[in-house]
């Protein structure tokens, strides 16, 4: 992902007010953000424990939404359909996202599990534990890097799709 600065990075949340934008936290460690590390930036509001941001880049272009967060599941263990790691209940929440657009002014918004923390770009990175006899296939891991960026940025278009 290309380097942003903060201004950046609220200009690119596309399904929030003004207002909203200009309340959300940015995180502590952001002038440390490793960039070249990343596939999408996303964090939970320091300020507020139930928003969520990310933001994707497509076609060159950073895009962003505001996220809402349920409380976590009171589940044994959950999928996270963005990075698809299996975890302990409390740790996948259904975060949902006002649309933009048309539908978003109506009140629709769209949501899928994720990792409760946004940290599916650091999920994706841990290697599963190898059976004793066990091999890792070459490539497994960017195959997972790719379909985690790819379901994120699918799931942000899908969000401020005006259909």
């Amino acid at each position: 992902m290309r380097p942003l600065t903060e201004d950046q990075v609220r200009a690119a949340i596309r399904n929030a007010d003004a207002d909203e934008i200009a309340a959300i936290g940015m995180p502590h460690d952001f002038i440390l953000t490793d960039w070249d590390y990343l596939d999408f930036l996303a964090w939970r509001d320091p300020d507020s424990t139930r928003r969520g941001v990310v933001i994707v880049e497509h076609e060159g272009e950073p895009m962003g939404i505001v996220l809402r967060a349920t409380d976590p599941a009171r589940v044994r263990s959950g999928m996270c359909n963005i990075c698809r790691t299996l975890q302990p209940g409390n740790q996948v929440a259904l975060l949902t996202a006002r649309r933009g657009g048309k539908k978003g002014h109506r009140g629709d918004s769209a949501g899928t599990y994720i990792c409760a923390d946004l940290s599916c770009h650091e999920n994706v990175r841990l290697a599963h534990p190898l059976a004793p006899n066990e091999v890792r296939p070459l490539g497994q891991a960017d195959m997972r890097l790719d379909g985690t960026r790819h379901r994120m940025e699918d799931f942000v278009a899908r969000v401020l799709a005006d259909d």
